[in-house]
């Protein structure tokens, strides 16, 4: 809000400055009066839109293969050298984030995905953001259309870890608690609300446990006033606004039916496709089995260990020394030959393998255990885990002396603090 944006030839250069709130109409008083007369205080239609969907979170997660339990970090970054997706400089803390992002939180427990501002797309290019993210991405990150797909991902969020943009503001503003991981305070307004945002929010501590910091955030998280406030001033009101200013500089008549805005799309269906080795740790007590999986375990997690790598890891040298290798694919994949022709292949091949598993539906998947035989696991009631997982825990199951009678087993799974009952049939 400065003449130099404003202002051509010491007056304004637009018909219509659309404000949010009166709080900025306060502000561009004070720092460009010439620029008061265009001003039209008129809500925010994109706020809109996602107080409009909120009904529809759920759905929202399950596009980005959310399961029961799961909880959802988005990572949020501005365009801007001290935004979190910054310039690399001594302050940056997402080269370091991300990696232990992904050892340190339970790959079951918890998903990971980015919206990065539209310009880091386009100033950096497509194929160099896929490149920088390449690990995080095998690890389970998903990156978010940022034009077409971020309220929704903000709507499906547990948890935002942002910085200073316009996008954390929003989840804060809905609801969502809210971690910072970059302030910018320089680059802000002090008179603005989000600097004030920007003070009052939690900080993370780049150096100190992720997981315990994150887990601890929603049960202490409480709505700052301030987001809610200022976002906008007429909250379902913005189609209503903007098209009777629309229709007064046209000086013409408005329509009589309603002013509406465009829902939010459902997005494409997105689950996570892990291609980075997965460490696993395991308790079997009888046919209870308690897994927890992750890209990186420390010394003294509990649990026998073992190895899970999906058969498109980018070292094939991770294949020779898994004890577990899947893939993903429909059942008639002719490329294949079907699951059990597939899993064969995997045992034959991979001698240090123990089980191999064909995942072919999102609660169902095909195992070839080493001197067991080949074995349908699938989805007991109300159960709703990855089915890798589930092949995981039939590993440790039968590695601890388990054995699968005639007319099958159902194990009891544990992971994401739920348990999912699994059926285990030859």
């Amino acid at each position: 809000m400065s003449p130099d944006w404003l202002l051509a030839d010491g007056k304004p250069f637009v018909d219509g400055l659309v404000l949010s709130h009166p709080e900025q109409l306060e502000r561009l008083r004070r720092a460009c009066p010439e620029a008061e007369k265009a001003a039209v205080l008129a809500g925010d239609p994109c706020f809109d839109r996602m107080l409009a969907a909120r009904p529809y979170r759920e759905r929202f997660r399950r596009a980005l293969g959310l399961r029961r339990g799961q909880r959802l970090i988005v990572l949020n970054s501005t365009w801007n050298p001290e935004g979190l997706f910054g310039n690399g400089g001594d302050q940056d803390v997402l080269p370091s984030l991300l990696p232990r992002l992904a050892a340190e939180l339970p790959a079951d427990d918890y998903r990971l995905a980015a919206v990065l501002h539209p310009n880091i797309w386009y100033g950096h290019g497509p194929g160099q953001i896929r490149v920088w993210l390449d690990r995080a991405r095998r690890s389970g990150l998903t990156l978010i259309d940022p034009v077409h797909a971020w309220r929704q991902a903000l709507l499906a969020a547990d948890v935002v870890l942002g910085d200073f943009g316009a996008v954390t503001y929003y989840a804060a503003a809905l609801g969502c608690p809210v971690l910072l991981a970059a302030t910018g305070e320089e680059r802000l307004d002090p008179d603005a609300p989000l600097t004030a945002f920007v003070r009052e929010a939690p900080r993370l501590d780049p150096q100190g446990p992720l997981g315990e910091q994150l887990d601890e955030l929603p049960a202490r998280h409480r709505p700052l006033a301030g987001p809610a406030e200022f976002t906008t001033s007429a909250p379902g009101a913005s189609a209503k606004l903007l098209r009777r200013h629309f229709y007064t500089l046209l000086d013409l008549p408005e329509p009589a039916a309603p002013a509406l805005l465009e829902p939010l799309p459902l997005p494409q269906y997105d689950p996570p496709l892990r291609t980075h080795p997965l460490d696993v740790r395991a308790r079997v007590r009888g046919r209870d089995v308690v897994i927890e999986r992750s890209t990186g375990h420390p010394y003294d997690a509990g649990g026998e260990a073992h190895r899970a790598v999906h058969e498109d890891t980018r070292d094939p040298g991770d294949l020779a020394t898994a004890d577990v290798i899947w893939r993903d694919g429909p059942p008639d994949d002719p490329r294949l030959g079907g699951p059990a022709a597939w899993t064969a292949e995997v045992l034959h091949r991979h001698p240090h393998c123990s089980l191999a598993a064909y995942v072919s539906g999102p609660d169902r998947c095909t195992v070839h255990a080493r001197g067991h035989g080949v074995f349908q696991l699938s989805a007991g009631p109300a159960a709703d885990a990855d089915p890798a997982a589930y092949a995981s825990a039939l590993h440790a199951w039968l590695t601890h002396g388990g054995e699968v009678p005639p007319g099958g087993a159902t194990l009891r799974v544990h992971l994401a603090g739920s348990v999912h009952p699994m059926v285990c049939t030859r």
